[in-house]
């Protein structure tokens, strides 16, 4: 296993981490249901953990609290050996007060998540997804309250577009409140659209990037294809999210399947195994619903992409340029780029 250190902080990660959003026995969301027990959950995590994996990720909303617990339990014995990370804003009761990120939701949502974790504190505690109505002073009051009675350790955030993690990262600063280390955010072949405006953001101000959904819902495990394109009981079936270019996604997956077999491995390890070469990614969430998907999911921590192969998966996926960004390249004028080129190559 490879390991990183979580933004401008001294947390030392595994560079592929495990989501817990699988465990429990229900629902999950309309179309997707459930069914790991936690006999299944503890076989998982201690496999995850001997793999060198050190993150898990979970949400109170997975399962109606379920995940939650069953990672709780699973991990009572080595709390001290691993960093927990859980998120809040959707609604998990029946209270019109029960989602969001008011100062009193994410007070009370914290202190659930604590006790069905059954431990004293959250490594890195993360809003879920953005609050359209609450003010973002009051979010991040209650986050750096938390940090200071020492039930959270660091705070991230996720699914947030550039300009409003920008601006929370602004109003912290300005109060000296505990600060962003992560973005966990989507990121796949078939989705890079964080590359527009969210890489620049985040590198500038020091923030980590976990990966959730490296396969784009399962597309990139290969299981999908134009000869069958609904397989049986797969998740994408009915539950169409990250939404994905079907037909890019055919092109990718016939990209990906012959690099499979030149490295012995799976289009999921390929897929994965790209994610990690890029610079701003300190992490990869992966998740299974059986063991045998966790066995060849891990496999991708090992496997080595040739400078070929990256090239020719990131000009297959590149992300169309929008505005402004093409318009960026032209800040530079001619005469001064070709001094500081002069400048460079002179040093």
């Amino acid at each position: 296993m490879q390991y990183t250190t979580l933004g401008r902080t001294g947390l030392v990660i595994s560079r592929l981490s495990f989501g817990a959003m699988t465990f429990g026995e229900g629902q999950l969301v309309p179309g997707v249901t459930n069914s790991i027990d936690q006999s299944m959950a503890d076989q998982m995590v201690g496999r995850v953990m001997d793999a060198g994996i050190n993150l898990f990720d979970t949400a109170d909303a997975y399962t109606n609290g379920q995940s939650e617990v069953m990672l709780g339990k699973a991990l009572a014995n080595r709390r001290d050996e691993v960093i927990i990370a859980t998120k809040a804003g959707f609604r998990l009761g029946n209270a019109i007060t029960d989602a969001g990120s008011s100062y009193r939701h994410i007070m009370m949502a914290a202190e659930a998540s604590l006790k069905r974790l059954n431990t004293d504190y959250i490594d890195l505690y993360q809003l879920h997804i953005p609050d359209p109505i609450t003010p973002l002073e009051e979010t991040l009051r209650a986050l750096d309250d938390l940090v200071r009675q020492g039930k959270v350790r660091y705070i991230g955030y996720s699914n947030f577009p550039a300009w409003k993690a920008a601006k929370m990262v602004g109003i912290q600063k300005h109060h000296n409140y505990a600060q962003f280390i992560a973005a966990q955010m989507y990121y796949s072949l078939l989705g890079r659209d964080l590359e527009h405006e969210v890489v620049p953001f985040v590198e500038d101000a020091g923030i980590g990037v976990l990966v959730w959904s490296p396969l784009a819902g399962g597309f990139l495990s290969g299981k999908y294809t134009r000869k069958n394109p609904t397989p049986a009981g797969a998740r994408l079936n009915e539950f169409k999210l990250p939404p994905i270019d079907v037909e890019q996604g055919y092109d990718v997956v016939d990209a990906i399947t012959p690099i499979a077999q030149a490295h012995d491995a799976s289009p999921a390890q390929v897929a994965i195994a790209w994610i990690l070469t890029k610079p701003f990614i300190s992490s990869v969430i992966v998740g299974a619903n059986k063991m045998h998907q966790l066995e060849d999911n891990l496999k991708a921590a090992d496997l080595t992409l040739s400078t070929a192969e990256i090239e020719q998966l990131d000009i297959l996926t590149v992300p169309p340029s929008l505005y402004p960004g093409w318009m960026q390249g032209l800040g530079w004028d001619a005469k001064v780029k070709a001094a500081f080129d002069t400048d460079s190559k002179s040093q």
